[in-house]
């Protein structure tokens, strides 16, 4: 016994983008030869401290806060283990002009918040005024490993 509306599963949404590897270029602002270059490092990133890193560029927030959306993604995708919550986003909204990079909980000893807010602010901010994405998001890559692979290296040994 019961009406239909009962018996329905709750509405879930799909994340906003799709997970199609280590690198979201989804507003296709990056060039397949810097793709291919950024996968590997982060690759070597993971091997290396198993920490995993995506960065995702987005067309469109949909509306929503960059903070809300970076964290479902990380969150949807499963990134990082699940023991150590270790994942890590670089989401970069260029039609919106707004960056962020999202910490699992689990590196916010190694990546605190006002440190990668330095990150955006200092080193990735200044080359996307100049039109240059890649090389912005790859000194925020190069910054954010500076501060994961001591943190990691230390909790291994």
């Amino acid at each position: 016994m019961g009406c239909a509306a009962e018996a329905e599963e709750p509405a879930v949404e799909p994340p906003a983008l799709e997970r199609t590897g280590r690198v979201v270029d989804a507003a296709g602002i990056l060039s397949p030869e810097f793709e291919k270059q950024l996968t590997e490092k982060l690759l070597m990133l993971e091997q290396d401290t198993l920490v995993q890193l995506v960065v995702t560029t987005t067309p469109d927030l949909e509306g929503r806060d960059i903070s809300e959306y970076s964290l479902d993604l990380a969150n949807d995708w499963g990134l990082g283990s699940e023991e150590r919550n270790d994942g890590m986003v670089i989401l970069v909204a260029p039609n919106e002009r707004t960056v962020r990079i999202e910490v699992g909980r689990g590196l916010e000893a190694s990546v605190k918040d006002e440190e990668a807010a330095e990150i955006i602010r200092r080193v990735m901010i200044p080359q996307f005024e100049n039109g240059d994405f890649e090389i912005g998001i790859d000194a925020g890559v190069d910054s954010l490993i500076v501060e994961v692979t001591p943190y990691q290296s230390k909790e291994a040994a």
